[in-house]
């Protein structure tokens, strides 16, 4: 099994929470009255969009940071994003969450048209953590599955010669920078990488349900067994962060 998920109670008492926590209220002021319609239409003027690696643990600087990524799209991206931000770091989260599922019942198709991939993978990582509809979270759960196990595909592809041996240099550019695959999604940080982990999280989560949802976790187990040549187990072997791994 995966490292223990920190309870709330647990969370409360973390320095680092707290940290990334501060300047809430000027951040939430700043997102208590918006007009959708004007977000809609209004572009965020720049060159090209600079995709952040990581996030700031000052709330308004990891914002900023964001809107970086939303160059030459409409205002209302950055919202989202910001919402979602909000949402991950417990602050206000009922209503942010009731807001940002407000936003997807009302703006679906254009959220569907303007964001990339690696947001639209986002929001359904919110929802599956924060709707009580299960059903949703079990649909949703197929996204993330798929993005992430294409992720490991693809950054195998990068990091490897067709013998699968290693190329070094690649493995440290993961470590330290991001790298693109395709449509805003990045590729796995050899190492350190906590994707899988909380995907392994939410899919205990869904798979929890029902009694029958065990076939599922057992699949996925099998995928990880360092016994089984898979991408997952062979990423399973090139694993070094303790409280990131998902097996």
């Amino acid at each position: 099994m995966p490292p223990r998920q920190k309870s709330k109670f647990e969370q409360w008492f973390s320095l680092s929470r707290h940290k990334r926590r501060a300047g809430s209220d000027k951040v939430a002021q700043a997102l208590a009255s918006v007009d959708i319609a004007t977000l809609k239409s209004t572009i965020i003027d720049g060159d090209v969009p600079i995709y952040t690696f990581g996030s700031d643990k000052d709330l308004q600087t990891h914002i900023a940071n964001l809107r970086q990524e939303f160059i030459g799209s409409p205002e209302l991206a950055h919202y989202h994003a910001s919402l979602i931000v909000l949402i991950r770091r417990d602050i206000d989260a009922v209503a942010n969450f009731a807001k940002f599922k407000a936003l997807w019942q009302t703006e679906r198709d254009f959220l569907l048209q303007t964001l990339n991939t690696r947001w639209l993978i986002s929001a359904c990582d919110t929802f599956i953590d924060y709707d009580d509809d299960a059903t949703l979270q079990a649909i949703l759960m197929n996204a993330v599955v798929l993005i992430n196990t294409l992720k490991l595909q693809e950054t195998e592809h990068l990091l490897c010669d067709v013998s699968l041996r290693e190329n070094e240099q690649t493995r440290t550019q993961l470590q330290n920078e991001r790298v693109t695959l395709f449509d805003g999604t990045s590729a796995f940080a050899v190492g350190t990488d906590d994707s899988i982990r909380n995907m392994r999280w939410r899919l205990d989560k869904v798979c929890g349900s029902h009694e029958l949802g065990q076939i599922v976790i057992e699949i996925f187990e099998r995928l990880s067994n360092p016994n089984h040549d898979t991408v997952y187990s062979r990423f399973r072997k090139r694993h070094t962060r303790e409280r990131t791994r998902w097996w």
